[in-house]
């Protein structure tokens, strides 16, 4: 299964803590303990987790079924995202988890590209249709 991106963020608030404490990083520059909380970080995963039962039923699914798992993985990204002030996820965070997704899909044997076309949609816009963040 793909990394998730809270691995990734963890590893970097880890990294950071190593650092302030080695005293080899000016503590006016640490940002990522403020930028990756461990309530988003937790609540991210428990979403991602959610997504990953989901996609392990998807053998041969229905584009609507596939679609609805998108959906309640954004929509649930969305109250994530809702209750950090609307700012739990950035540029990077964002790209982060909609690659996530498609990966995720990709492993299970979904054909995203194929699946947005045949939607009239862009391979990078198959979360849009839900996504506030």
């Amino acid at each position: 299964m793909s990394e998730r991106p809270t691995t990734g963020w963890c590893k970097g608030v880890e990294k950071e803590q190593r650092e302030l404490a080695a005293g080899t990083l000016d503590p006016d520059c640490a940002c990522m303990a403020e930028l990756f909380p461990e309530s988003l970080i937790t609540a991210t995963d428990s979403v991602l987790g959610a997504f990953e039962a989901d996609i392990s039923a998807l053998q041969r699914a229905s584009d609507e079924h596939v679609f609805a798992v998108v959906q309640r993985v954004v929509l649930a990204l969305n109250a994530v995202n809702d209750e950090h002030d609307g700012a739990a996820y950035e540029t990077d965070e964002r790209e982060q988890l909609c690659h996530y997704i498609d990966e995720a899909l990709t492993e299970k044997g979904v054909d995203v590209a194929a699946l947005t076309a045949r939607h009239g949609l862009g391979r990078y816009e198959l979360t849009d249709r839900w996504r506030d963040w």
